[in-house]
């Protein structure tokens, strides 16, 4: 038994014909690109390819069969290399008199996905895209994944657009069966020590992803998760924490970061005080995007700093993109010294960096990796920045 690292939400942005499926993503997110980019430059050694139900998608996926590139698990999942790619689907349930949400569906094999492209098409309008709404309900849903073995975690559960807190219900059970929701996905503008607030959430593992919409974004938000091996089956007993598996850390952005952290006016990009009346004090400006540290605070039924006794640590972690200082060509750099970023990250010491990129560039790497760099809230669609200084206290 070992922690593997994992992402297990990434979106395709386009087949090999040139077709789009993720509209927001980059065309360069084919399925091959993804699983080149996790496995010889991220490291991830499982993720979650999220639009896995496209037709093109799976073509492609059975053609890297045929040539045996990549090879089916028998408990689920397919090899890749050095990663496991699970197969997911995100969808989007709109209840009535209710905002839209996000969901993530997770099926263990091609065939169980294939049959899920069949019963989406019957319910949206185009299943050739990603994140299609779909006429279902979240109850039909979860008992159709639960018919054919399939997983379902709610996505960025907190963030206003198209989370289930931001967007759709104040309780789990105000939309669907909490019983059969073993794990939430945070989002990049949470932490454990927001989402623990919410005791409801205390029995729920939680999992965190980068959301990735371009090659270099993979891998932001990730976990380690303790498995026998990658799997689908091994991976469902972590998130029931079965048999000694579950999430032995999340790594995350820093909520901070997030594009949604603070309340903030989607005009000028002033941060707000919670306690506003709707309009931007220093413009006017009515569309205020409520931000996630507010929706906690509305939510939270529990005091900061309680969490129940499986709930792993948290890491505040800075990907490279992120850092100041650390461009593309000094990522380059790196990546030819220690192949990974999960190796740069985790697994290199100051001395070595230094060795291939100078004294400041390591320095600052090491100091992100320890959460010492001062960060910008993000907010209304726009990410923080992480500053150059060391923060204070």
């Amino acid at each position: 038994m070992r922690s593997f690292f994992c992402d297990l939400h990434i979106h395709v942005g386009g087949t090999q014909s040139g077709r789009p499926v993720k509209i927001t993503a980059s065309r360069q997110m084919t399925l091959t690109r993804i699983l080149e980019e996790a496995s010889e430059r991220k490291g991830m050694e499982m993720i979650g390819i999220i639009d896995a139900h496209a037709p093109e998608v799976q073509e492609e996926l059975a053609e890297l069969m045929e040539r045996r590139q990549a090879v089916p698990h028998p408990l689920g999942g397919i090899a890749y290399k050095q990663t496991m790619l699970l197969l997911g689907c995100e969808v989007e349930i709109k209840e009535p008199g209710r905002g839209e949400a996000h969901f993530l569906c997770y099926l263990p094999t091609l065939d169980k996905m294939s049959r899920f492209t069949r019963w989406l098409s019957a319910r949206c309008k185009n299943v050739n895209l990603s994140s299609q709404r779909i006429a279902a309900g979240l109850h039909e849903l979860q008992e159709y994944l639960a018919s054919q073995e399939g997983i379902l975690i709610p996505a960025h559960i907190f963030t206003p657009h198209k989370g289930l807190y931001g967007s759709c219900a104040d309780r789990l059970a105000d939309v669907l069966d909490p019983a059969l929701v073993n794990a939430v996905e945070l989002g990049l503008s949470a932490n454990t020590e927001m989402a623990d607030r919410l005791s409801e959430l205390h029995d729920k593992t939680f999992v965190t992803n980068s959301d990735a919409h371009s090659l270099s974004k993979i891998g932001r938000e990730y976990q380690a998760i303790r498995m026998a091996e990658p799997c689908f089956e091994e991976w469902r007993k972590a998130l029931q924490r079965a048999d000694g598996r579950g999430v032995a850390a999340n790594y995350g952005l820093h909520p901070r970061l997030g594009k949604y952290h603070q309340t903030t006016c989607q005009s000028c990009h002033a941060p707000l005080p919670v306690e506003g009346d709707g309009r931007c004090p220093h413009c006017g400006y009515k569309a205020v995007v409520r931000g996630v540290a507010e929706r906690v605070e509305q939510l939270a039924d529990l005091p900061a700093g309680v969490h129940p006794p499986h709930r792993p640590p948290y890491v505040e972690q800075i990907p490279l993109e992120f850092i100041p200082g650390v461009g593309r060509k000094t990522r380059e750099k790196l990546y030819q010294a220690f192949g990974t970023e999960m190796n740069i990250l985790h697994r290199t010491d100051e001395e070595q960096l230094a060795s291939i990129v100078g004294e400041a560039a390591a320095r600052t790497i090491i100091l992100a990796r320890a959460g010492k760099l001062a960060i910008s809230a993000g907010g209304a669609g726009t990410y923080g920045r992480v500053q150059t200084c060391e923060k204070r206290g």
